[in-house]
């Protein structure tokens, strides 16, 4: 048996679906604004895909999303299938039991263990006051791009994603100094997934970061059902704003960067 690909939203959807959460990012990527840059593949068994897995072109670096469901004894023929497809260069979201099978054929440098976060008591929202933040566009674009450069370099960033209107930000003395995005969002399959959170290093600990967020997910619950983020295990500080906004932690996973050995 071979991995497929796999080409038909709904049934893309359908497989998704069965857990929300742990692949939000991807069912946003669905969406017609994501959707030309997105592979698909599955593993299909008795009539079913078993396995689904994503790879997405939209960065400089493809970035594969892969995680293990039940019955999990089907994931690793289809990770040992799916590396063929797969190019010589990717950055990877993975289950933790993916990373030895992956090692069969890359060489893994890992990035260290996340968590996949989801907003399962948004009634906390209503408990922090956002009045300070505002909605940031397009125009806001070169003031983003310097607030990255000073707190948050290397990070993705694609300025296309201010066309949804779901970014906003703090501003003091005409700097903008901490900003709440999202790295997806559809309104056509109700889900969202933030991203890009920063406050300047010298304004941290002031809770900016916190009523952005909550901003931001006040305004997506509007067009949403499901909002999810991923946070890096070792970030305490966002843990704890992400929790305060009613958030907990669903999924391990690792985040690495595959190369091909030779």
């Amino acid at each position: 048996m071979r991995a497929v690909c796999l080409h038909a939203k709904d049934q893309i959807e359908h497989v998704l679906r069965r857990n929300i959460f742990l692949h939000l990012y991807a069912i946003g990527d669905l969406d017609d604004f994501f959707w030309p840059y997105t592979s698909w593949y599955g593993w299909p068994h008795d009539d079913q895909i078993q396995q689904i897995a994503l790879l997405y072109s939209g960065t400089d670096v493809p970035t594969l999303l892969a995680f293990t469901e039940e019955p999990s004894a089907q994931m690793p023929p289809f990770m040992r299938s799916l590396m063929r497809l797969l190019p010589s260069r990717v950055y990877a979201h993975l289950s933790l039991d993916l990373l030895p099978i992956v090692a069969e054929q890359y060489h893994v440098e890992q990035h260290g263990l996340h968590y996949k976060m989801a907003l399962t008591q948004p009634e906390r929202l209503r408990d922090v006051d956002a009045s300070a933040v505002t909605a940031l566009s397009t125009v806001d674009l070169d003031a983003i791009k310097d607030l990255y450069a000073a707190s948050y370099p290397g990070n993705w960033f694609d300025p296309r994603v201010l066309e949804t209107g779901q970014y906003y930000g703090v501003w003091r003395d005409d700097r903008l100094v901490s900003v709440a995005g999202i790295h997806v969002y559809s309104q056509e399959y109700r889900v969202a997934a933030l991203g890009n959170v920063t406050t300047l290093p010298e304004l941290r600990g002031q809770g900016l970061g916190t009523i952005v967020c909550a901003k931001l997910c006040q305004a997506l619950l509007a067009t949403v059902d499901h909002i999810g983020l991923n946070v890096k295990a070792d970030n305490l500080s966002a843990l704890a704003s992400y929790r305060k906004l009613g958030f907990e932690p669903i999924a391990e996973y690792e985040e690495c960067t595959l190369l091909l050995r030779t």
